[in-house]
């Protein structure tokens, strides 16, 4: 191909590549104009009594990882880091008479507290619906003109989030691929995962919430650089094959993003996140501890995961559970 036919092509795929840009709109709910949890309206109290009723074990497996200082977390985006800072201790409590008691009382009850600074999107956490938009309108077509203040989102914020309760499907891709970890520049392809689901005899259904693990918490707790850099991650077009063809609830996974970062698409930063949140309103779910659930080979299980009612923000830290079905 001579150089004027290749400045050609460029331009011609280069100029498709906006026109489709353009044309990707945030969506709007099949469940009404007031709709602010998308796909989550997929539970029901049928299939959650189904669910609890098919339930045969009593091991739960916790899904939750731990927060602390240093941990992993989006700090090379500027957000801040996780802070934990002691705001009483016993001595300094007595020497304060803080409760007014006097030292013999305060020497008797001994008084800790302390608190926490982080992003909300640290740790185990869910993904609001307001945290990625498409052409100033995010799912459902709320604005931030009209529904971001200082304050934050008055729509589709984390308070909204209810707890997700439903059929949980993991997707094993260091055991199918006979690894300890996935290595960093792996995309889970849409034919990968086909062929995974047939090898590992899943069946996803409906309504489902499937999880991810690439093996990366083997570094979460010993090796920040590790687990940070070159993240592996799902596909879009694996991510939109579960939405569209077959209607799981929402995803999640052990690494940051779900998808692969640095993003693969130079056009566009985190596609998936995008089209989940504002064109498809599925909320899904980041840092996922599956390593447990994976050495039971466990499969399938009842997922329950109760985010913290955050008013107007973006995320909602998880301490999601799995029983086995």
């Amino acid at each position: 191909m001579n150089k004027r036919k290749t400045v050609l092509l460029s331009l011609a795929l280069a100029g498709a590549a906006a026109v489709h840009a353009q044309t990707e709109q945030a969506g709007k709910s099949p469940w009404g104009s007031h709709d602010e949890i998308g796909t989550l309206n997929m539970m029901n109290e049928s299939t959650t009594r189904a669910l609890f009723s098919a339930v045969r074990s009593g091991k739960v497996y916790d899904l939750g990882v731990e927060y602390f200082t240093g941990m992993p977390g989006f700090t090379e985006l500027g957000d801040p880091p996780y802070q934990f800072w002691m705001t009483h201790t016993p001595r300094g409590t007595v020497v304060g008479n803080i409760s007014k008691q006097g030292a013999a009382i305060n020497r008797k009850v001994s008084y800790t507290g302390d608190a926490i600074s982080m992003y909300t999107h640290t740790g185990t956490h869910i993904d609001a619906l307001n945290h990625f938009g498409l052409h100033g309108k995010i799912w459902n077509g709320y604005t931030a003109d009209e529904h971001l203040s200082d304050r934050g989102w008055d729509k589709a914020g984390a308070e909204k989030i209810p707890p997700v309760i439903g059929r949980g499907i993991l997707i094993d891709i260091p055991a199918y691929k006979g690894i300890d970890v996935v290595p960093g520049n792996y995309v889970l392809s849409l034919k990968e995962l086909q062929q995974l689901i047939q090898a590992q005899q899943l069946q996803i259904n409906k309504g489902d919430i499937v999880l991810f693990r690439t093996g990366l918490m083997k570094y979460f707790y010993t090796d920040r650089e590790k687990f940070m850099h070159n993240t592996p991650g799902v596909s879009i077009e694996a991510i939109r094959w579960l939405i569209e063809e077959k209607g799981v609830m929402t995803l999640g996974a052990d690494n940051l993003s779900l998808e692969p970062l640095p993003s693969t698409d130079s056009a566009n930063w985190l596609p998936g996140h995008t089209y989940l949140l504002a064109q498809k309103g599925s909320m899904f779910i980041e840092l996922v501890y599956l390593e447990e659930l994976a050495a039971a080979k466990v499969r399938e299980f009842l997922f329950i995961g109760t985010p913290l009612k955050l008013r107007g923000a973006s995320a909602g830290p998880l301490r999601p559970i799995a029983v086995s079905l």
